[in-house]
């Protein structure tokens, strides 16, 4: 079935028939570009999102990130430095200040890095799946009709 105001088989621009995919909007948006077309920055700052593309016009604020990342990142932080930090010590033994001296800076760094990855994956998977901002001009679904 068509979507309201395109004929058969038209689709909006940079969007495939099918739909949009999700795995190259989560990759898109990974690598802190616009889930639509790729090229544009998704973000202004650190994690602070564009108001739209610079590229493709994208509306990007309307995203609800909220504390998604963060969640996600503290996930994969802790499970990839757990089990490292655990091995260190059963197999060195280090002393508890070289402990300290190695692991805070690393975890702290790892986190730096990948929350960024996390916010920008999970704003493209909000993309494919038209969620919150992200819906059809024309789509009503999830809006109550009074």
């Amino acid at each position: 079935m068509p979507d309201a105001g395109f004929e058969a088989g038209e689709t909006p621009v940079g969007e495939p028939a099918q739909g949009r995919s999700w795995t190259s909007a989560v990759w898109r948006g990974a690598r802190r570009r616009c889930p639509e077309c790729g090229v544009g920055a998704i973000f202004s700052g650190y994690t602070r999102t564009s108001e739209t593309c610079a590229h493709c016009g994208l509306a990007i604020s309307g995203h609800r990130a909220d504390d998604a990342p963060p969640y996600v990142t503290i996930l994969a932080v802790g499970h990839l430095t757990i089990p490292l930090l655990v091995a260190a010590k059963l197999l060195f033994d280090p002393p508890l200040g070289l402990q300290l001296a190695v692991s805070l800076p690393s975890v702290a760094a790892l986190t730096l890095v990948l929350l960024p990855i996390s916010k920008g994956a999970l704003i493209g998977l909000q993309w494919a799946n038209r969620m919150h901002g992200f819906a059809d001009a024309d789509d009503t679904s999830g809006r109550v009709s009074v």
